[in-house]
């Protein structure tokens, strides 16, 4: 199925000429109310699973990153796993439509090490900050006040970074398939296996 609605081209706005692709983008399509809704609810379930796979405890998250604690990287991994076979079995079926951000060498960078920082000095990310708030972790009002100023931040700013930063080393929509050279079905016949032998291995040689 195509989620995605068409509104009026960005041309019919007096100012879509100012904005940069990724803006013009949001203008042009905007979420249904039944998108809206579902996003909500598919919203609440991962904030509920997240909450029961204990990564939105401060010490789990810590641990992770002191390589004290792998339940967030098997999670993550797992995460990876059932998504790909899911989302590209889907896609392979057409009932989903892929909508893949650019890949942008510096901005990918730099906002990982942006990011990187704030997970280490607030112990939170904003997925597991979320649920980790809403289990009563109050201790992450600091991380979400910073998101919120961050995001504002970064809207502000993101007309000089689209004529900036993310232009340079743009490589448009690409797939890691493609960085080897493969076909996607032979890709992920080889890399889904890989890492689910991956996840097997933590769980029984990695320190908990």
């Amino acid at each position: 199925m195509n989620l995605t609605t068409h509104t009026s081209e960005p041309s019919a706005s007096p100012l879509a000429g100012d904005l940069v692709p990724d803006q013009q983008q949001l203008v042009k399509e905007k979420p249904h109310s039944d998108q809206l809704l579902a996003g909500a609810i598919f919203g609440v379930i991962f904030g509920f699973l997240l909450q029961k796979g204990g990564v939105a405890k401060y010490h789990i998250l810590i641990g992770s990153l002191l390589l004290e604690d792998f339940t967030v990287m098997k999670v993550m991994l797992t995460a990876i796993i059932v998504g790909g076979i899911g989302v590209f079995s889907f896609h392979a079926l057409g009932l989903v439509k892929l909508d893949i951000k650019p890949t942008r060498y510096a901005a990918n960078i730099i906002g990982g090490l942006v990011f990187g920082v704030g997970f280490g000095l607030l112990g939170y990310c904003p997925g597991t900050g979320a649920a980790a708030l809403g289990q009563g972790n109050w201790d992450v009002l600091a991380g979400i006040v910073g998101l919120l100023l961050g995001s504002y931040l970064f809207a502000e700013l993101s007309s000089a970074l689209g004529k900036t930063i993310n232009k340079w080393g743009e490589r448009g929509e690409l797939f890691l398939n493609e960085l080897f050279g493969m076909r996607r079905p032979a890709f992920l016949l080889i890399w889904i296996p890989l890492l689910v032998i991956v996840v097997l291995a933590i769980d029984r040689i990695a320190v908990r």
